[in-house]
C-alpha cells in the first residue's frame, strides 16, 4: 500500500482519541508492540487524557532478539526473513496481545510496528518499507508501506497508519463477527 501512512486527514492526536473511543466502546483493551517507530504510538495514545480506561502498554523490542524473546516472533522466521517482513508484523501484533494480558487473557487489540527508517536498507527491504499489523478477537490483518522522507517522517507516517489501521480493525469488528457466524 504506497503512500497511504494516515488515511484521512485527522491528526496523530485525533486519531488516538478516535481510536480509543471505539476501543472503549466494545469493553477492549489495547497493546503497542514497536519497532520501526520507537514509541511513538504509545506515546501518541497515552496523550490523549483517559488512555489508561483501555491502553494496557508496549513493548518497544527494537532488537531483533527481543521480537522473539519478549513477542514469541518465531525465531527461525527471524533469521531467515529477517525482522522487516509482514509475517513477524504479525506475529509482533499477536504476541504483544498476550505479553500483555491479565489472568492468561490477552489484550483484546494488539498494534504492531516494523521496518526502516533509514539511512540504510535492512534485511534486503528499502528505506521507507514498513509493515502494520492489528490483531484483535476476530481478525489480524497486516499492511505494507513503502514511505518517502526522512527518519522522522517515516515513523510518524507508519504510527499514524499503524492507529488508522487499528481503528479500521475495531470499528470492523462489529461486522466481521457477524459476517463469520
Amino acid at each position: 500500500m504506497s503512500g497511504r501512512a494516515g488515511g484521512d486527514s485527522s491528526t496523530p492526536d485525533e486519531a488516538a482519541r478516535a481510536l480509543l473511543t471505539a476501543v472503549a466502546a466494545r469493553g477492549w483493551s489495547l497493546a503497542v508492540a514497536e519497532s520501526l517507530t520507537g514509541g511513538l504510538v504509545l506515546a501518541t495514545l497515552v496523550s490523549v487524557p483517559g488512555a489508561s480506561a483501555v491502553l494496557r502498554g508496549g513493548v518497544v523490542a527494537y532488537a531483533t532478539d527481543l521480537k522473539h524473546s519478549l513477542l514469541g516472533v518465531d525465531a527461525d522466521l527471524l533469521a531467515s526473513s529477517g525482522a522487516v517482513h509482514p509475517e513477524v508484523a504479525r506475529q509482533m501484533a499477536e504476541g504483544v496481545r498476550v505479553a500483555a494480558g491479565r489472568d492468561g487473557i490477552p489484550a483484546d487489540v494488539g498494534i504492531a510496528t516494523t521496518g526502516v527508517a533509514g539511512p540504510d536498507p535492512q534485511d534486503g527491504q528499502a528505506v521507507g518499507t514498513a509493515f502494520i499489523a492489528v490483531a484483535t478477537p476476530v481478525e489480524t490483518r497486516v499492511e505494507a508501506l513503502f514511505l518517502e522522507g526522512g527518519r522522522a517522517e517515516i515513523r510518524a507516517a507508519t504510527a499514524g497508519g499503524a492507529l488508522r489501521l487499528a481503528r479500521e480493525c475495531v470499528d470492523g469488528s462489529d461486522a466481521a463477527a457477524g459476517a463469520s457466524e
